[in-house]
């Protein structure tokens, strides 16, 4: 999860990357089936996110706000952590929304 939370810090604002983010995580979940819950967590996360802005013009300002919330939530990810600290994870990533 490190090695994709660094990767998405280094893209762009832009709508590619966070299809691109959803791709890696079908591939993180198909290659270590232990993480699938998260990645699907994640990938509902950014899915109403891609799906307003497929065909629109994507504002600057949303594209940073999204882009910076997601890298933070990324980076506080705790895998190796306790049952109770990955479960607050994963209802931290349920209450999410990227659009507001």
């Amino acid at each position: 999860m490190h090695d994709l939370s660094t990767w998405f810090e280094q893209q762009h604002h832009g709508l590619h990357t966070f299809r691109s983010f959803q791709q890696k995580l079908s591939d993180l979940s198909r290659r270590a089936p232990e993480h699938s819950a998260l990645c699907q967590l994640l990938s509902s996360l950014v899915t109403p996110y891609i799906d307003v802005y497929d065909e629109a013009p994507l504002p600057a300002a949303d594209a940073e706000r999204a882009h910076r919330r997601l890298a933070e939530l990324l980076a506080t990810i705790d895998l190796a952590g306790p049952a109770e600290r990955r479960l607050a994870d994963f209802n931290r990533i349920a209450s999410c929304d990227l659009l507001n």
